[in-house]
């Protein structure tokens, strides 16, 4: 197992990680294909999101698409470029280090951003009869914000996968928060959807 990054918890009203099977409402929703998206609190500024969609593949099977990182400009069009620079190994922790290029539109501003991430991943068990989890954490190291942190998760869930990408950034571009926050309730369900298109057809 992993030694994860310390853990940044996102609320959320959707699918709680602490609960192995959500409402019966949201549970069909879900099955439908929908991409359930909630805003959040942000303590840095700028915005946070969590989204959560399912996905008809085993976890198992998706881990090696999701953490092959050069293949994130095709899940999220937004990024234009995703290398990993280097795997770190210390007595305490093993992490990647991530490079990423985006670009995002602002009203009239075109952006073009960059950030250097740590990722870590881990094999979480849960409580006795419970399904057990896959994590990817992204922490920021340096780039264009003054603050970045995404958590994806992998829960077993009716055939497939339940899928939460939960996300808070804050770019150092002069945009209001309401702005950043606004653009990723809007991007993030095309991008998980692209995600989920992307993921099956490599099934």
């Amino acid at each position: 197992m992993v030694i994860s990054a310390d853990r940044e918890t996102f609320g959320t009203g959707l699918v709680g990680l602490a609960s192995d099977q959500p409402a019966l409402a949201t549970h069909a929703s879900l099955l439908k294909g929908q991409v359930l998206v909630d805003p959040q609190y942000c303590p840095h500024g700028g915005g946070a999101v969590t989204a959560q969609m399912y996905v008809p593949i085993d976890k198992t099977r998706l881990w090696p698409q999701l953490t092959n990182y050069s293949r994130w400009p095709q899940f999220f069009p937004n990024i234009t470029h995703s290398e990993v620079l280097e795997t770190v190994k210390t007595s305490s922790q093993r992490y990647r280090r991530l490079y990423q290029v985006g670009r995002k539109g602002f009203l009239m501003l075109t952006a073009q951003v960059e950030i250097y991430l740590r990722v870590f991943e881990s094999l979480c068990d849960d409580a006795v009869g419970a399904a057990s989890r896959h994590r990817i954490q992204f922490r920021f190291e340096s780039g264009t914000f003054a603050h970045f942190a995404a958590d994806l998760d992998l829960q077993d869930f009716h055939e497939g996968t339940l899928l939460t990408y939960s996300v808070s950034a804050k770019p150092l571009i002069p945009v209001p928060s309401f702005l950043i926050e606004q653009a990723m309730r809007y991007d993030l369900p095309g991008n998980m959807e692209q995600m989920r298109r992307v993921l099956c057809a490599h099934r």
